[in-house]
């Protein structure tokens, strides 16, 4: 219904646009169909718009469910803001119930012998594919044909081995938007996917480190380190991301809180987190949300050899994380 109506609007203006959806509501469909997942969750949907602005679009979707009687909300439009990542606006919209974000195809441009972007425009299908955060979410479903696009030529492979990795070379992705080292995470302990090898590397580069704390808004962080928690495999993610030596870089520890260990300490620590996820962190059993809090601080205690570690959920939509620690 959502799609139809979405045709619509570009028939009767006689647009010459594209719609693809994106993200996790392709990537979710596709493993359904594998028979990874049962039933689809209900997630936003994103769609990527070849020739105009998200904005622009989203008013002539509403004139067209206020013309045909449908319920209308608001737009809203988040800004771009390059210094956190975040390179074109997103317009999003409420329609027949579900939340739908509409953003442009995009890519970046380079001045020579720099990684720094010198501009960002509005891509082609396959740009955008590269530019995204895994391949697993690389994927598109256009509308305008119903196909599945996987223009990577990596998205479905990488969907039925259960890896974890990037579009591009590792290091390129994740500096282009350091979160997607944690987003990696995620994703890997959600679906009990393996991380790639070289994106296990590239996870571990102290540039990566540097730009995950200088780059990346505390809210961002906070927002993909609460859905780690908030899943079923919150040991497996939280285990993982202290093992890829993340955990300094997320967590601003307080000084009384470090911990100075023998080098013997050190050695069997090292050894204890190298192995958890054939051990107590390997996710076999499911934790319950309510158990969320209490299965962080155990893998805290346990990688990341704190004597005691309380982790509670702040009020603010849940999506500030803090702790306290004791001894």
């Amino acid at each position: 219904k959502i799609f139809d109506a979405l045709l619509e609007v570009v028939r009767e203006h006689e647009l010459k646009l594209t719609l693809r959806v994106a993200g996790g509501w392709v990537r979710d469909k596709i493993l359904i169909s594998f028979g990874e997942m049962e039933t689809m969750r209900k997630v936003d949907i994103d769609i990527a718009l070849d020739s105009m602005l998200g904005r622009e679009f989203a008013e002539l979707v509403n004139a067209w469910l206020e013309k045909n009687h449908e319920e209308r909300h608001s737009i809203g439009v988040i800004q771009r803001n390059p210094e956190q990542s975040k390179h074109l606006e997103t317009a999003r919209m409420m329609i027949f119930g579900h939340w739908i974000d509409l953003v442009n195809l995009r890519t970046e441009e380079y001045a020579t012998d720099s990684r720094i972007p010198s501009g960002v425009r509005i891509g082609t299908p396959l740009e955008d594919a590269q530019r995204r955060d895994l391949t697993i979410n690389a994927c598109f479903y256009n509308i305008n044909t119903g196909q599945l696009e996987d223009l990577t030529n990596r998205g479905l492979r990488d969907l039925r081995l259960r890896v974890v990795s990037t579009p591009l070379p590792p290091l390129t992705t994740l500096l282009d938007d350091p979160l997607r080292a944690l987003r990696a995470i995620r994703f890997a302990s959600r679906f009990n996917f393996r991380v790639d090898e070289a994106l296990v590397s590239a996870i571990g580069d102290p540039r990566v480190h540097q730009a995950l704390q200088g780059k990346v808004s505390r809210e961002r962080i906070s927002s993909e380190v609460g859905q780690m928690v908030a899943s079923d495999r919150p040991i497996q993610a939280l285990g993982l991301m202290c093992e890829l030596g993340l955990d300094d870089v997320v967590w601003r520890w307080p000084n009384q809180a470090r911990v100075f260990v023998s080098h013997e300490a050190q050695q069997q620590h090292a050894v204890s987190a190298q192995n958890h996820s054939k051990n107590a962190f390997s996710g076999e059993t499911p934790v319950s949300l309510e158990q969320a809090p209490s299965s962080a601080t155990a893998v805290l205690d346990e990688v990341c050899n704190v004597d005691e570690c309380h982790v509670g959920k702040m009020e603010e939509d849940g999506m500030r994380w803090w702790m306290s620690w004791n001894g």
